[in-house]
């Protein structure tokens, strides 16, 4: 049945109980998405046409009872051969399982229950059903401690013939009226008796009623009276005693009339003015179920005629002689010879009802047989050939040590003498338990991780995979193999959890100084767009490539298909100027080495100082510094000669546009002027120097012209020095 979606709408999850005529599941409704309890008859019941008809009847009624302390019922269905009840699911424990848990219960806490127990059966009884089978096991306790009561359905169902059936009426005799153990009609008060063995139950931790075997219980609801519940626990107070007392009356008539009046009592019971009244008194003589003596039957004998029996007495009334004036004498003897003859019919009448009882009443023993390591249908037959039963439900539990369906426990040892027919309780080892997989869809792993090792799942099982997400947080659970509510093992199967990452990223390409060809192919490789390309000046950056990229950058994660901007660089703006300065340097004494070190800013260093390089000189020489302008940044030009700075020059944009640059005179050797080299000679048209010898480049290239020296000799064609401003 486990996994079984039964009526195309109930999915089976587990067994969670059973009884003599029904096995209890609990299922998932999957139209409506809620738990509930299944009830399905047990196989042999579902070829009795008279017990189907009279429990779909019977449970089709008690879907009309609605009461906060009654189960409902959903359905009523079948399915081939399984006939099933669909019912409110309770969690929480039956009454039975905190008897034996606790037992006995406070006084306030076992009036509570009956209360609730008794204001169901008023609601059921108001509507002509009754129960039949008001036991611990068919009350069940929520979790907020709200009564239920169970089974209205199937109670009313049970023929007279079940009584005598493994596992049925049997199972509850502890709990019968004696109206009930005798087989006749049963109605409201047989139900109130039933919930007075439970109320005793409750407070004493025990049964008033206990047998060898149910026969032998039931003739003690029958014939014997129980401990009275104050005897065995004395802190019941009277009141709570005189209803147990009322409702287990053996006569019908002096129980409570109604489950209403039951309750009215239950309710006023323990309040302070009632808590030591007078015990109850009831009139013995008048309970009618007791054990009396029972009177010679004189039955008249059918065989004699009355017109023989005329006859007889005709004839005695002969035979009697006359005495004086009176009535003649009878004659005794055939009279005498009719008693005789009917006495020993009598006695041997009772010889037989005696010999009749021995054999129903007197039990032989049996000895309890191990059944331990076997199968449960092997159990069965080994305990059905001792004349012995098991009793239902029999208890399934896993058990490490043992296969599934093997027996592993029996409430009687083996070697115990017990009575033909009692029943063992025999627990048989389930398969492995498997528990439902949490849903952790959305969770954090932490928060997962702890859900499933509350639920017994090694940590060592639990495994963490990565996967990028577009539409799950970071750092939650995207989904879990295997999935929600499956079925887990939680010693051995290895639990996945996948963790979202995010949005799936790619690493952003430093396309800085690239040209947009290289920048595109680069994108295109990152699988990135290109959305669009600006244009911008730059002083720093080569005209024609990438100036910036957004909204990533270099080297940080961007997301696969991100849209990128690119700026390329247009170069110098429209109205900058270049400069070349040629800028005479000397040693500071001819001939020996001096370290020339020169800096400078301008437009293109974007007003930072820089350094344009160093020289070591022996002569006087001119070197080029390439320099940019703009209207708002001039170049300056600092020498420094030995490492002490020598002069600062400034080239303003002004003058670099107007071509009015100041010269620069050369500057002087060993702290001596320097000498005046053909001032009076023309210009030249070769360009020579002043000695007409020098023309040409020093040894860095930098030069296309160099002064003369002016030593006086003079060509006439060098450039008067103080004409001459270098660009």
């Amino acid at each position: 049945m486990i996994g079984h979606e039964l009526g195309g709408r109930y999915e089976v999850i587990e067994r969670i109980g059973g009884g003599g005529m029904a096995l209890v599941y609990k299922a998932h409704d999957i139209l409506l998405g809620r738990n509930v309890a299944i009830k399905v008859l047990r196989q042999q019941f579902v070829h009795d046409e008279e017990f189907i008809r009279r429990f779909r009847r019977e449970a089709q009624s008690a879907a009309s009872l609605s009461h906060s302390n009654v189960v409902s019922i959903y359905d009523v269905g079948q399915e081939d051969d399984i006939h099933y009840i669909v019912m409110e699911y309770v969690e929480g424990h039956n009454l039975d399982e905190i008897i034996k848990e606790r037992a006995p219960l406070q006084v306030d806490e076992a009036v509570r229950i009956a209360s609730q127990i008794c204001d169901a059966l008023d609601h059921a009884h108001q509507n002509q059903i009754i129960h039949r089978d008001i036991k611990p096991h068919n009350i069940m306790i929520g979790r907020n401690g709200r009564v239920k009561v169970t089974d209205f359905g199937i109670a009313r169902a049970v023929t007279s013939t079940t009584i005598t059936q493994t596992g049925s009426v049997v199972g509850s005799v502890h709990y019968f009226s004696p109206e009930h153990a005798k087989g006749v009609v049963t109605g409201e008060k047989s139900d109130l008796y039933s919930l007075g063995i439970v109320l005793y139950q409750m407070l004493t931790a025990r049964l008033p009623f206990l047998g060898e075997s149910p026969i032998s219980v039931a003739l003690k609801h029958l014939q014997e009276e129980f401990e009275e519940p104050r005897e065995v626990n004395p802190l019941i107070p009277q009141s709570v005693e005189n209803i147990i007392l009322k409702s287990m009356r053996k006569n019908p008539q002096e129980r409570y009339q109604s489950a209403k009046e039951m309750l009215q009592d239950l309710e006023t019971c323990l309040l302070p003015e009632r808590r030591n009244e007078p015990k109850i008194e009831f009139d013995d003589m008048d309970d009618e179920d007791r054990t009396r003596v029972i009177p010679a039957i004189k039955p008249q004998p059918r065989s004699i005629s009355r017109a023989k029996a005329q006859a007889v007495e005709d004839d005695d009334e002969a035979d009697e002689p006359a005495v004086g004036k009176g009535k003649p004498k009878k004659k005794k003897s055939g009279r005498a010879a009719l008693w005789i003859s009917l006495t020993l019919v009598v006695l041997l009448a009772l010889g037989g009802v005696v010999w009749y009882v021995n054999q129903k009443l007197v039990v032989p023993n049996v000895t309890v047989p191990s059944v331990i390591n076997m199968t449960e249908d092997q159990a069965r037959k080994a305990l059905s050939d001792k004349g012995l039963l098991v009793e239902d439900p029999v208890i399934r539990k896993y058990n490490k040590d043992f296969g599934d369906g093997i027996v592993y426990k029996q409430s009687r040892p083996e070697g115990t003498v017990v009575k033909e027919g009692a029943a063992i309780q025999l627990t048989v080892s389930t398969e492995k338990p498997k528990v439902p997989m949490p849903d952790v869809k959305g969770s954090t792993f932490d928060d997962a991780r702890k859900a499933l090792l509350d639920k017994g799942v090694k940590e060592n099982n639990i495994k963490q995979k990565p996967e990028y997400s577009d539409n799950v947080e970071k750092g939650l659970i995207i989904s879990s193999d295997p999935g929600a509510n499956e079925e887990i093992d939680v010693d051995n199967q290895e639990i996945t959890l996948t963790v979202s990452q995010g949005p799936e990223t790619v690493k952003m390409p430093d396309l800085i100084g690239k040209t947009l060809q290289e920048a595109q192919d680069l994108l295109t490789q990152k699988k990135l767009k290109l959305l669009r390309v600006v244009e911008e000046d730059s002083y720093t950056v080569e005209k024609g490539k990438v100036i910036k990229q957004f909204p990533f950058d270099p080297n940080t994660q961007a997301t696969p298909n991100a849209e990128i901007t690119l700026t390329i660089s247009k170069g110098y703006p429209v109205d900058a100027l270049n400069y070349t300065l040629n800028l005479p340097v000397a040693p500071v004494e001819e001939g020996k080495n001096t370290k020339i070190q020169i800096k400078y800013s301008d437009a293109h260093t974007e007003g930072k100082t820089v350094d344009w390089g160093t020289k070591t000189v022996q002569t006087t020489q001119v070197l080029p510094i390439d320099l940019v302008v703009d209207p708002n940044r001039d170049a300056v030009v600092t020498v420094l000669r030995d490492g002490q700075v020598f002069d600062t020059y400034s080239v303003r944009y002004t003058d670099v546009q107007n071509g009015t640059v100041p010269q620069i005179e050369l500057p002087a050797m060993g702290g001596e002027d320097p000498g005046d080299p053909g001032h009076e000679g023309d210009p030249g048209d070769q360009g020579d120097s002043g000695n007409g010898d020098n023309q040409g480049s020093d040894e860095t290239g930098f030069l296309n012209d160099q002064p003369g020296k002016g030593k006086g000799k003079d060509k006439g064609k060098g450039p008067d020095t103080e004409n001459v401003i270098y660009r």
